[in-house]
């Protein structure tokens, strides 16, 4: 952690999977079954040879029971702060991908405060040029809701699919599989909230 509060530029998904599943007492194996991955995806990642979807990782994070914000900061737990500066964002994604899928930190997810506290995930989310959310959409039990606050974003949601420009918003049951693009040539910026927390 750097004085901002932001995750340093050399954390180790790899190392920080193998210690958590090192403390449950779980085979790779084991811990591919439980989060129901394939075996050689845990082996891969904890390697640092496969950088691992926001989807994907919170899979295998189930498979412990914790959320994206305890694997990335687990000491970091403000319960009574109530204002917030840029910096202090907990950043939850632009450390998540790196070597060959570099290009996938084009997303980045930065969470308002202690959301498993609270019930509530609130993020200011920056999709680049070309930045997606992935082919495997996402499905988890909650609520979420958000509004551009710049450029344009694709977003799908079942069956519906919506090009939302700035001052546009979006409302929906989060058991809908869902995907968010940036098909555009210019970053897009959105304020989202989710209950309970998603990441």
């Amino acid at each position: 952690m750097n004085d901002s509060g932001k995750i340093e530029a050399e954390f180790d998904v790899g190392l920080r999977l193998r210690e958590i599943r090192l403390q449950y007492g779980l085979s790779q194996r084991q811990l591919a079954d439980k989060a129901g991955v394939p075996h050689g995806q845990i082996s891969m990642i904890e390697t640092n040879k496969s950088s691992p979807s926001v989807a994907s990782l919170r899979k295998i994070l189930g498979g412990f029971g914790i959320n994206m914000s305890e694997f990335f900061e687990p000491d970091v737990i403000e319960q009574t702060q109530v204002f917030f500066t840029p910096g202090d964002l907990r950043d939850l994604t632009s450390q998540l991908y790196q070597g060959q899928d570099a290009k996938r930190t084009m997303l980045t997810l930065k969470q308002v405060g202690d959301a498993k506290t609270h019930g509530l995930q609130i993020l200011h989310e920056r999709y680049e040029a070309g930045a997606d959310t992935g082919d495997d959409l996402i499905e988890h039990e909650a609520s979420e809701g958000g509004i551009v606050i710049a450029g344009e974003l694709e977003v799908t949601v079942g069956n519906e699919v919506r090009v939302l420009k700035a001052g546009d918003a979006y409302l929906f049951n989060s058991r809908q599989p869902h995907r968010f693009r940036n098909i555009s040539d210019r970053a897009a910026e959105v304020v989202s909230a989710c209950t309970p927390p998603y990441l």
